[in-house]
């Protein structure tokens, strides 16, 4: 019983920092492709004459 307890409480102690890290991978990941695509489409327009 003590040893499910000890789970318990190390899961709820680490889970907001393990949730944390998920989101920022995510947004890290949602981040690079924007960056990406903002990039592609500059040089995409930048090749086709359309200056800015």
């Amino acid at each position: 019983m003590n040893i499910v307890n000890d789970t318990r409480s190390t899961l709820e102690k680490h889970l907001p920092l393990l949730l944390g890290l998920l989101v920022a991978l995510l947004a890290g990941k949602a981040l690079k492709k924007m960056l990406w695509t903002g990039f592609g489409m500059y040089w995409a327009l930048r090749a086709s004459g359309v200056h800015f």
